[in-house]
């Protein structure tokens, strides 16, 4: 393990962080600029998993339709999850609206501004949590998200094995030892926490970091190494899985779509979703005989999640208006209806095309 920077080492260290963010990090993006704490959050959680560039448009989509926490808290849930379709990980949609009614039932429609109280809403971890207060109110909390990890670890060498909870902890202990003294200001605080992420995000990147353009490169210990791509180490590795699914599309003439809700918990859950097989012959069997003649096979596809690669394999049928369909949960939805639901990614993609 790597031995901690000194006092004056980390006081340093938070001064570069700052001046660099003001002078070079990122200060446009629609969520900056900004001590609301609904637009912060807003941003967080969008962000997790999730490229700047697919975010910028959906966040601004989602705070024209809904720009208070008061007005997310009223919405539907289809409402919301029809604004989140596309973007994935739709748990992060159901925890948001999930903390909206409780920000507005049990804290009058006020965030908490300490990271502790901010990490008891649903979705909102230790990191975000931090984001949040030091952004909005300016704590001296320290965040830790993946760009942040890589940050820190190369800049200390930490070479602890982050899939055990102890080298875990100890990072957090040395990110929080990192954040600027007592004395900063709340706007100080801020650049520091929005520099630590403007860093690992356009800088200290995983491959071919750009050291030259760091204000950390004479502090770094894995530069003077020459071994930034080593860090963060994290020896447990996602076991991939893949599967195939038959996706029916039932449409009829006026263009309206035979649409189930996914059961929770499992995969799109919460979603409007045309209804899925685990194989071709399960579709057959859950349609009318008469109906299998008029069944066209369209080309398979691959939808691609964090830990899974589903092979989708979508299969048309046109029938005649209002005719109902016995053997599967659901109901028409008109076409002018279907794209304001929440749909998977994959659903949303075929039903597009048409």
């Amino acid at each position: 393990m790597p031995k901690a920077l000194s006092i004056a080492s980390t006081s340093v260290i938070a001064g570069k962080v700052v001046r660099w963010q003001k002078s070079h990090g990122r200060n446009s993006l629609p969520w900056q600029n900004t001590q609301d704490p609904y637009r912060v959050w807003l941003s967080e959680i969008m962000l997790q998993q999730t490229q700047v560039a697919t975010v910028r448009d959906y966040f601004e989509r989602f705070t024209r339709r809904l720009p208070t926490v008061a007005d997310l808290a009223e919405a539907s849930a289809d409402e919301v999850m029809g604004l989140w379709s596309g973007l994935g990980y739709y748990s992060r949609a159901r925890n948001l609206h999930r903390c909206a009614h409780i920000v507005m039932q049990e804290y009058g429609g006020q965030f908490p501004q300490q990271a502790a109280l901010l990490q008891t809403l649903p979705g909102i971890g230790r990191s975000t949590a931090a984001a949040i207060a030091s952004l909005c109110f300016g704590e001296r909390v320290a965040i830790l998200d993946a760009n942040v990890k890589r940050v820190l670890t190369r800049l200390l060498a930490f070479d602890g094995d982050l899939a055990q909870a102890a080298h875990e902890r100890a990072l957090w202990a040395l990110a929080q030892a990192l954040v600027p003294g007592e004395m900063t200001d709340a706007k100080a605080m801020a650049r520091y926490t929005q520099g630590m992420m403007d860093l690992g995000a356009t800088v200290c990147l995983a491959r071919k970091p750009l050291c030259r353009e760091c204000p950390l490169q004479a502090d770094c210990r894995a530069h003077a190494a020459g071994t930034m791509e080593v860090f963060p180490v994290r020896t447990r590795k996602l076991k991939r899985s893949s599967q195939s699914l038959w996706m029916l599309w039932a449409q009829d003439a006026s263009g309206a779509v035979w649409l189930q809700r996914r059961p929770a918990p499992g995969v799109w859950a919460g979603l409007h979703c045309l209804p899925v097989f685990d194989s071709e012959a399960a579709l057959h069997g859950a349609l009318p005989k008469t109906t299998h003649s008029s069944l066209q096979t369209l080309e398979s596809f691959m939808h691609v999640l964090t830990h899974k690669d589903f092979h989708i394999h979508p299969i048309f049928v046109r029938l005649t208006a209002g005719r109902r369909l016995p053997g599967l949960e659901g109901g028409w939805i008109h076409k002018q209806d279907w794209p304001a639901l929440g749909l998977p990614a994959p659903v949303r993609k075929l039903l597009e095309t048409f």
